[in-house]
């Protein structure tokens, strides 16, 4: 590391997509209390369909048990902001996450909102299709702008999207969107496939960071894999992100999720055995950064 002095901890989350989805009223209920217990300082919510839970119901559930909230967006088939005549459709669901976000206190809607997860073709020029997407976020990112929320998007893999790949592609698109209603999200999974300096890249994105999630590199618990965490860490400490490590997996048990995500073994001895290990694995990562 250069230049960085790290004197706190990362808050540390995990996104229900571990254990269920979508994510409902009832299912949020039995998890937040043991998120909670077990020692996470973040629970991520899913808003996978408007609706699917009560945002301020979450709010006055995550209050009481002292539990943070950060919100996903989820981009299924129909959902697109280029090359589709379902862009205000999808400008329209990408405001009503933001609304939830701010309803729960969520700094960030973070997630590919850009394009559906699964959509590839070949894109001749891509200049053009970046200055439509500038185009067609740019309302979303003022209206995430004035409630308070960030647009964090998040680049995927190549098997997942053709359009942003990797944090040069997702800083060439988004440049000139207010940086205070847009940065990234990066994902450690798709920076071990994508970057050929995940490192690099990291720093490259700098103050443009708004979210981070973390799995091993084979979407399993942290630590459990061959990622340099000490390395990825120290990046995210020089680049000035202070937001927090958010766990990301999914369960197998959900066909649609299965599917959309190339799940096709369990992951981990069990969902709760993920997040616990992982927690505390990104737990004495961190401290380790201090010593």
């Amino acid at each position: 590391m250069v230049g960085f002095t790290f004197t706190c901890m990362w808050d540390i989350g995990v996104n229900t997509w571990v254990w269920t989805s979508p994510l409902t009223d009832d299912g949020l209920a039995a998890l937040a209390p043991k998120v909670r217990e077990w020692g996470f300082d973040v629970i991520e919510l899913p808003v996978e369909q408007p609706g699917d839970w009560d945002p301020r119901r979450a709010a006055d559930l995550l209050a009481e048990l002292n539990l943070r909230a950060t919100v996903c967006l989820v981009m299924p088939s129909g959902r697109e902001l280029v090359a589709a005549d379902t862009v205000a459709e999808t400008q329209d669901y990408l405001r009503r996450v933001v609304d939830v976000a701010a309803i729960v206190g969520s700094p960030v809607a973070a997630g590919p909102a850009y394009s559906s997860v699964g959509r590839t073709w070949r894109i001749d020029d891509r200049p053009q299709v970046y200055r439509e997407l500038r185009a067609n976020l740019h309302p979303v990112v003022e209206y995430a702008a004035q409630r308070g929320v960030r647009i964090a998007v998040e680049p995927l893999n190549r098997y997942e999207t053709s359009l942003l790949n990797t944090v040069d592609q997702a800083l060439e698109a988004l440049d000139g969107l207010p940086a205070e209603g847009c940065g990234l999200a990066l994902d450690t999974y798709h920076l071990n496939i994508e970057e050929a300096a995940p490192v690099k890249a990291i720093l490259a994105a700098g103050a443009r960071i708004a979210h981070v999630q973390v799995c091993a590199n084979d979407r399993g618990t942290p630590g459990r894999d061959h990622q340099d965490w000490p390395a990825l860490l120290g990046a995210l400490g020089d680049a000035g992100y202070r937001g927090p490590l958010c766990i990301e997996s999914f369960t197998p048990d959900n066909a649609a999720i299965a599917t959309a995500a190339s799940i096709w073994r369990p992951l981990a001895d069990s969902p709760d055995a993920l997040a616990v290990e992982g927690l505390a694995f990104l737990r004495a990562a961190a401290a380790a950064l201090t010593r």
